[in-house]
């Protein structure tokens, strides 16, 4: 049973520990729970500017809509206990007549997992005139992608095996205008945890537009895309109505630009000190942090036995991490009475000698 649609606001520490950001930018990506803090664990990041999205984990998705699941291009999935992969079948099915294809990426034996669940379906109907969907997984060891499959529509889904991408260690995924850093964490089997990161952030300066004498409208999209993937200066933008701008002029005019965004995503890891010493490691100074926080601290017994954070460890990962922005979640059913408990303790933890946090 679920506790109700509660995400509530993240929590904040003060801006002295935090990048500088111009006023009023808005992310590349904006990030948020699937579900409230006591149902199944997960984060839907939605690219603002784009008809795409990401999912990290894969539990219960039926609060996400036909149309949001359809956006989602890759989902990073950190381990396959049934309440982080129980929406695979959903997200799966909504997809088998979209043309482009779908990447999950999850920990060492996924992509056998992945291919088990899909010979549990009967594909006689599927021949050479199906839309030719392909379903891509990959395992990803802590370090890098050690293993590759492709499932196409018009082959019945079988097995066809390919290498993997090859990136720098310790990152998951790659492309022009972020990565995905992932580190694995000890859950007693491995456990991923990722961290979403911006190359960079533009944004428009709306004034400056009017006094160029440019149209709002999406041809800037394309303009910033240039700036993050570190066009020259010198690139022609072509803007609407037959004009073009040198890319530099519009940097220097009508662009604010500032370091990228960085989200992070820790669920399900041991209370211990080399966990402890990872996630600091990928949460430094990050944006923004979602984190379990399963037990109370007066019930650590149980976390440890479990094999997951407590509210006041996580609380204190964050303000050791200094990360500007919290969210917890992947609560423990036993607090349903008492709701808040373990909100109010991350935030206490959080904010431990940092008299300036705040509730944004």
């Amino acid at each position: 049973m679920r506790a109700g649609p509660f995400h509530g606001p993240a929590l904040r520490i003060g801006t002295s520990r935090i990048r500088n950001r111009w006023p009023g930018m808005s992310w590349l990506v904006q990030p948020r729970l699937v579900n409230d803090p006591f149902s199944d664990p997960g984060v839907y990041l939605d690219f603002r500017y784009g008809r795409r999205a990401i999912l990290f984990d894969l539990g219960d998705v039926s609060t996400l809509s036909a149309r949001e699941l359809l956006r989602v291009s890759h989902v990073f999935v950190s381990h396959t206990h049934v309440d982080h992969m129980a929406g695979f079948d959903r997200l799966f099915r909504l997809c088998l007549h979209r043309p482009f294809p779908l990447t999950l990426i999850g920990p060492p034996g996924f992509a056998a997992q992945i291919e088990h669940r899909i010979r549990g379906f009967t594909w006689n109907l599927l021949d050479e005139n199906s839309v030719d969907f392909c379903l891509r997984a990959m395992d990803y060891d802590g370090s890098r992608l050690t293993r590759a499959a492709e499932f196409h529509a018009r082959e019945a889904f079988a097995r066809r095996d390919i290498e993997p991408p090859t990136f720098p260690k310790g990152v998951a995924w790659k492309e022009d205008e972020f990565g995905i850093d992932a580190v694995a964490l000890d859950h007693g089997i491995p456990s991923l945890a990722f961290a979403l990161r911006e190359v960079l952030q533009v944004n428009v300066w709306g004034e400056a537009l009017d006094d160029l004498n440019l149209p709002a409208g999406p041809w800037l999209n394309e303009a910033k895309r240039a700036v993050r993937i570190g066009l020259s200066d010198d690139h022609s933008v072509a803007v609407p109505g037959g004009r073009n701008i040198r890319l530099g002029d519009l940097k220097e005019r009508a662009l604010r630009v500032a370091p990228g965004q960085v989200v992070v995503y820790v669920t399900d890891a041991a209370p211990h000190p080399e966990n402890r010493a990872k996630i600091l490691g990928l949460a430094r100074q990050a944006d923004q942090l979602f984190i379990e926080a399963v037990f109370l601290e007066r019930d650590r017994p149980l976390a440890v036995a479990s094999l997951h954070l407590t509210a006041q460890e996580s609380g204190s990962i964050a303000r050791e991490a200094e990360v500007r922005n919290v969210t917890p979640f992947h609560h423990s059913a036993r607090y349903l009475s008492e709701p808040d408990a373990l909100r109010q303790e991350v935030f206490e933890s959080f904010r431990a000698e940092n008299q300036g946090a705040e509730r944004p």
